[in-house]
């Protein structure tokens, strides 16, 4: 070190040539070099210390699980999940919750909205001469699915987003809720939809809201009453099993991103059964809807088939109801500790 301060240009000839400044020199040299070795060796202990923790949870790993995990709800054990208790079927104390009212309030504001902007749709539709200058079918599919994807997006976390008759009935053989909850959500969910109705053929005007039809759903030309009644049954069936799968607690426990992605395949489900079936009843699968409008309507051959829109989705929810807890979740099978 000292050839090589010494020889080093800069020091020739100066200050720093004398022994003085040259001791000081090298002791801060000295005391750096000590430093940064001392620096050096800690690092390497601590990253030896970090691979040997490493080694050792990989050697636990293996010996604690010996295949390879599944993914998913397979993947789920008694220690990560269990089952939620039934709900009771009276729960009195439930009346004196302000929470209760308020769920009750969400159901009727978003059967309100969803049958203003549903049946506004329709009468667009109606009233046109050409279907070019409208939505069509697909615009009023999108309609009833992308206003119950708003809507249980919105009111999930106050209600749970049923704004369907034919859904409630469905949670409540589940015994996903109480009877007492389950018909004021239906008496909620009715009178939204009649006042939702209601609006539309006030901006309508009496004589055009009757002469399109008033968005009642009637079977149509060249279907039978069974053929109505089948298009309801299927059709609920498909959207209450979505409901179910979307919002199962199982994968929710598992699946941090399926509660927040529920509503879209909910929507979804309606968009596409809309699609499907509204030449043959216009697309019920909900008894609000669909008795809200013919209440609004008031025709006798509204009534005619009104029945079909009630027992349809009530079967409908009832089958998918025993299909995802019997078959699929195999709720009365499992051994409850």
């Amino acid at each position: 070190m000292h050839r090589y301060l010494v020889s080093y240009p800069i020091y020739k000839g100066t200050i720093f040539s004398s022994c003085r400044w040259y001791a000081l020199i090298w002791l801060g040299f000295f005391v750096r070099k000590k430093k940064l070795q001392s620096l050096v060796v800690k690092w390497v202990k601590q990253k030896k210390k970090k691979m040997e923790g490493k080694e050792e949870d990989v050697k636990l790993g293996a010996n604690k699980f010996s295949e390879r995990q599944p993914i998913g709800t397979s993947a789920q054990t008694d220690k990560d999940y269990k089952e939620p208790p039934p709900a009771p079927l009276f729960e009195p104390g439930e009346l004196k919750s302000w929470s209760f009212y308020r769920a009750g309030i969400a159901e009727f504001v978003a059967t309100f909205l969803f049958l203003y902007i549903t049946v506004l749709t329709v009468m667009g539709v109606s009233q046109s001469k050409t279907k070019c200058t409208t939505v069509g079918i697909q615009g009023i599919a999108w309609a009833f699915g992308g206003m119950i994807f708003a809507l249980v997006y919105c009111t999930a976390g106050i209600s749970g987003g049923h704004i369907n008759p034919a859904v409630t009935f469905g949670l409540l053989l589940a015994r996903k809720l109480s009877l007492t909850r389950a018909v004021f959500y239906m008496i909620m969910q009715c009178l939204g939809a009649i006042c939702g109705a209601g609006v539309v053929k006030g901006f309508e005007g009496d004589s055009r809201y009757e002469m399109l039809g008033g968005g009642a759903n009637v079977v149509n030309h060249g279907y039978t009453k069974g053929d109505g009644l089948g298009a309801e049954i299927v059709g609920t069936f498909i959207l209450v099993y979505t409901v179910f799968s979307a919002t199962d607690a199982k994968r929710n426990a598992r699946d941090s991103h399926v509660p927040i992605l529920a509503p879209l395949p909910i929507g979804f489900a309606v968009f596409l059964v809309h699609l499907a079936t509204i030449p043959i009843t216009g697309t019920g699968i909900n008894p609000a809807r669909s008795l809200g409008a013919a209440i609004i309507y008031n025709k006798d051959h509204a009534w005619d088939d009104h029945w079909i829109f009630w027992v349809g989705p009530f079967i409908g929810a009832a089958l998918a109801a025993i299909y995802h807890q019997i078959i699929i979740r195999a709720i009365p099978f499992k051994t409850r500790a």
